[in-house]
């Protein structure tokens, strides 16, 4: 199995963030993400996928705009959206994916 499927093929939600660095979307999703995790805790995993070490990956995921976050579970992609979102949002969404 890939690398990226073997980060994905897990029991738990698991957030990704497609970002590049330097970016004002980039360090206002840190806080976000920081304080997904801090929620939720071991009942996800999050993520960060850097666009420009990652280019084949993000093009193959047809990465388009940054930040891209995606929620996978057991493999299969659930949720996708471009785009900042906030705390309350991504627990929400995770949480109908947590077993």
């Amino acid at each position: 199995m890939s690398k990226f499927g073997d980060l994905i093929a897990v029991n738990v939600p698991v957030l990704l963030e497609f970002y590049v660095t330097n970016t004002t979307e980039t360090t206002s999703m840190q806080t976000v993400l920081r304080d997904v995790a801090a929620t939720l805790g071991n009942q996800t995993k999050i993520i960060k996928i850097d666009v420009d070490k990652n280019q084949k990956l993000a093009e193959a995921l047809r990465v388009k705009g940054l930040p891209t976050l995606m929620i996978y579970k057991d493999g299969e992609m659930k949720w996708r959206q471009s785009g900042e979102q906030d705390v309350n949002t991504l627990v929400n969404l995770i949480k109908e994916y947590i077993s």
